[in-house]
């Protein structure tokens, strides 16, 4: 369930930075009863960049197969080896 706090909470900077980091998730802020900011560790946000990274290269992929535009395994790997000079 996410935290939903009050942007009064920012006062005690330790105890939001604990929450943070012990949820491992991002903090909700509200102002006058609205949502207002996001906070988070920079550990939550380093996950959270990696799987959007994960889901950008997934949809290039899948266009990539709707457009028809795939490689060939055997041919990929034969250049490799011919480049490199070793079994890959």
């Amino acid at each position: 369930m996410p935290q939903i706090r009050p942007i009064t909470d920012l006062r005690n900077t330790t105890e939001i930075s604990e929450l943070c980091h012990s949820k491992k998730e991002p903090i909700f802020i509200t102002k006058n009863g609205y949502g207002d900011l996001v906070i988070m560790s920079i550990e939550t946000y380093e996950r959270e960049m990696a799987l959007a990274d994960v889901y950008k290269k997934l949809a290039v992929a899948e266009n990539q197969i709707q457009n028809g535009e795939l490689l060939d395994g055997d041919e990929v790997f034969s250049k490799l080896r011919l480049k490199y000079g070793k079994q890959v």
